[in-house]
This record gives C-alpha cells, sequence and structure tokens, in this order.
C-alpha cells in the first residue's frame, strides 16, 4: 500500500515550453491550492485564471488551476494541477512552495501507483502508461491505446470468468458429490478448456509475432564481404554511417541503427561480411555476431553480387537461410547496374537492386511485410511480465486435462487455481473469495 501524504511532482518535461504543468495530489492537495492561490474556493472541473503567490507574499505567475474532486480523477483522490508558463524556474518555484506547504515529492511511478491502489486502473493500463509515453510509432501508440481502452483487460477477464466458473463448480463436485449436478457440467469445463487453450495460444503467437512494434522490428542484412550491406545501410539512413570501401572485411562488427519505414520503426542491423574462412580473430568475432544478429532479426535481407559469380561465400549464406524459421526472408541481388555474372538460378524469390540507384522497391517489400505483422485485431502482450504470465497459464492449463480426465478433480482444481493466480498477475491480484462467491451464487447450498 502507500502512506497518505499528499505527493507533488512536475508533470511536465524539463525545458522551455508554453506550459509547465505542477501535479499535487493527497488530501491536502485543494488547501494547498487555495493557499498558494490566495482563493476562498475551487470549483470541480472548470479551469480557474488565478495569481500564484510565495509564503512571503510574492507573485510566481498567473496561471489555471484545475481542481478534480476525489473519487473523479486520475489517483482517485484529491487532484490539483497548477498549470502556468513554462519555463524550468517558474515550475520549480511552485513546486518549492507546495513542498513549504507539506506536501513530499512523488517517488517514480507514485501517481500511477495510487491509481492502482484506488481502482482507477489495473496493472496493464499501469504498464500502457508507461509505455505510451515512450513509444516511437504510430503502430506503438495504437496497440498501447487498445490497452488502455481495456483491450487486454476485457480479454483476461473473460478467461477469469471461465476459470472460475470450472474452479466453482469442481469444488462443489468435491464437497458436495451426493448433490444433484448438472449432468454436462464437465462437458461445458471441457469446452471452455479448450477454448481458453487456443486463446492463450494465438496470443503468444502474435504477441511474439509482433514485439517489434514497441521496441521497434530488427532487420538484419546480411552477405558476403563487399557485397554492398554498408552502402544499403547508408542509403536506408540517407546518409554516410558506415564505412564504405573495396577492401572486404571493412565492416568487422554490427551497426545498428534506427529507422523509420512507413508508420513502423525499425532496427537496422548491418552485419560483417560472412566469409567461408578467415584467419582474422576480430573478423571471426564479427561473423559470430552476425550470425547471432541473424536469429535475432524478424526480418532478414540478404544481399548477393549480381556482378560476381555464386561462390562458396554465397552458397554458405543460403544454407543459413535453409535454417532460419519464423524469419521474413528478402533475397536480394544487388549492383544490377553491372553486368549479370550471378546464377540467378540459386535465387527463387529475389528483388534486383542498385545501392546506387533506388532503394524503393526493397523498401516496398519491408513496410508490406511490417503492415501484414501490425495491422491486425490480434490480442498482443507488451511486457515480458505479461508473456510470463500467459505462458505459465497455458501451462497449468495444459497440465490440467489429464487430472479432468481421470476424475482426480483435487489436481484438476490445484491447477485451475493455478491458472487464475497467473492471468490474474496481469491486471489485479485473485482472491479465493471470488470463487467463493461465484459457488454461492450459483448453487443453492444452503438448503
Amino acid at each position: 500500500m502507500f502512506d497518505d501524504n499528499t505527493i507533488v511532482a512536475i508533470a511536465t518535461a524539463n525545458g522551455i515550453g508554453s506550459i509547465s504543468i505542477v501535479r499535487v495530489s493527497g488530501k491536502e492537495a485543494l488547501p494547498i491550492a487555495l493557499k498558494i492561490s490566495k482563493r476562498q474556493n475551487l470549483k470541480p472541473r472548470l479551469a480557474t485564471l488565478s495569481t500564484l503567490y510565495t509564503k512571503s507574499d510574492e507573485a510566481i505567475d498567473e496561471g489555471l488551476l484545475l481542481y478534480f474532486k476525489a473519487p473523479f480523477s486520475f489517483t482517485g483522490e484529491d487532484i490539483v494541477e497548477f498549470q502556468c508558463h513554462g519555463g524550468v524556474a517558474i515550475a520549480n518555484m511552485v513546486l518549492d512552495e507546495v513542498l513549504n506547504c507539506g506536501a513530499r515529492i512523488a517517488n517514480p511511478g507514485e501517481f500511477s501507483k495510487r491509481a492502482f491502489f484506488n481502482g482507477k486502473m489495473d496493472l496493464s493500463k499501469a504498464e500502457a502508461i508507461s509505455k505510451i509515453i515512450e513509444a516511437r510509432s504510430e503502430d506503438a501508440v495504437k496497440l498501447l491505446a487498445k490497452q488502455l481502452k481495456g483491450e487486454l483487460t476485457n480479454f483476461v477477464e473473460d478467461i477469469r470468468e471461465d476459470l472460475l466458473f470450472m474452479l466453482a463448480y469442481t469444488e462443489v463436485s468435491i464437497d458436495y458429490a451426493e448433490d444433484d449436478l448438472p449432468t454436462d457440467i464437465f462437458e461445458k469445463i471441457e469446452e471452455k478448456l479448450k477454448n481458453i487453450k487456443e486463446k492463450l495460444e494465438n496470443t503468444l503467437e502474435a504477441s511474439k509475432r509482433r514485439e517489434g512494434m514497441i521496441e521497434g522490428f530488427k532487420l538484419a542484412i546480411i552477405g558476403k564481404p563487399n557485397v554492398g550491406k554498408s552502402s544499403l545501410l547508408n542509403k536506408l539512413l540517407n546518409y554516410d554511417r558506415a564505412i564504405i570501401s573495396d577492401i572486404a572485411g571493412t565492416t568487422r562488427d554490427t551497426i545498428e541503427e534506427s529507422v523509420k519505414i512507413g508508420t513502423h520503426i525499425i532496427k537496422i542491423v548491418d552485419t560483417a561480411g560472412i566469409r567461408d574462412e578467415t584467419s582474422d580473430i576480430i573478423e571471426k568475432i564479427g561473423i559470430e555476431k552476425s550470425i547471432t544478429a541473424i536469429n535475432e532479426a524478424d526480418i532478414v535481407v540478404a544481399l548477393f553480387d549480381n556482378n560476381k559469380p555464386c561462390d562458396n561465400e554465397d552458397e554458405k549464406i543460403l544454407s543459413l537461410l535453409l535454417n532460419t524459421s519464423n524469419k521474413q526472408i528478402l533475397k536480394v541481388l544487388n549492383k544490377t547496374d553491372l553486368n549479370n555474372v550471378f546464377d540467378i538460378s540459386k535465387l527463387d524469390d529475389y528483388t534486383n537492386l542498385s545501392t546506387k540507384e533506388s532503394i524503393q522497391p526493397l523498401v516496398t517489400k519491408i513496410e508490406k511485410i511490417l503492415d501484414t505483422n501490425t495491422h491486425s485485431d490480434e490480442m498482443t502482450l507488451i511486457s515480458k511480465r505479461q508473456i510470463d504470465s500467459v505462458f505459465q497459464t497455458l501451462h497449468h492449463i495444459k497440465e490440467s486435462s489429464m487430472p479432468l480426465e481421470t476424475g482426480e478433480l483435487e489436481f484438476f482444481a490445484h491447477h485451475i487455481t493455478e491458472a487464475l493466480h497467473f492471468i490474474s498477475n496481469i491486471t489485479r491480484p485473485y482472491e479465493n473469495d471470488e470463487m467463493l462467491d461465484v459457488m454461492f451464487g450459483e448453487f443453492c447450498l444452503g438448503k
């Protein structure tokens, strides 16, 4: 829980701007605001223009006061916002006066923490707020906005409701075995288990496929030395980030940069050239990093040199691609402004390109892949904590099937209880009283 101190913090970013907001939350928020503004009252949800004063009656600024009366506020407590002119000095002076009146500086995330404990939001919405502030792409904002609206909360609540149903009926079957119970109850439970399993599996798969929406999808550029990887990187970034030369092995380490394509943020990794063999220990480490980059990427762009024959190094690249699963592979035949020497029969599906000219055909293909991965109504988890909770829930759902089939209802109930705890971790902790409410609400056990 949290203490009942009144807390304060500057709610706008540091620097010069048109407005700075100082937010106060707690039972003393209104008295403090009245003292600093020398007003008798503030009407809730009405912006009031006021002069703000120091304790020695010196004017600080003229700004707006907004009063949100509990429980109709973000934290569920009384909140007052001081909206003053932008700038570090003014906001700090207002902050100091609020502190002088008895408030304390809020800890990181404390406003949201109070909102959670006061029932104004659940954990999934709190996580969405944290991430939407740092969102770098339109895709991330749209996804997080869905969670703020309660999409994940509703998803979890539907599963909780079904699990509570199963647990309640199971406990009744154990404790009141001689009473008349619906004959088809276990068929309904099996059907609900099947549906939950499918939901959770689909959610985990979609979340894995779309995890780059928050931090940026990863795109790895691979190929043998001197095939044009660094030239492609520079072209995508529209500036010379990587050194280009005719000397093989110029790029000896991975280079990572971010760029926006369409509405998507992608992290581009330019890897060291993958050779068939090298005696250079530094280059070997670079090649190992390249292979790691391939494994971690969502999209792999494999470059081949149109002006050179397909050799052992190209064959090695092709074999790496064959062993790469769950990746979007884009094969690119680069340097098409030169004479064709490369055996194109080695490439089943490829894009012709010249990094000295337009790379738009490749950019279009990348954007299409990203659009496919992001433009979907599938439920998507936004944090490792949420993914772990769903994974553990799914584990116990699967483990519950055998005890249900064999009639070992105590073991079945154990797994359903564990599933309830794990799925509830996403939004709000599960309390045993919830199951009892279902039991005594659904059955006439006091007869």
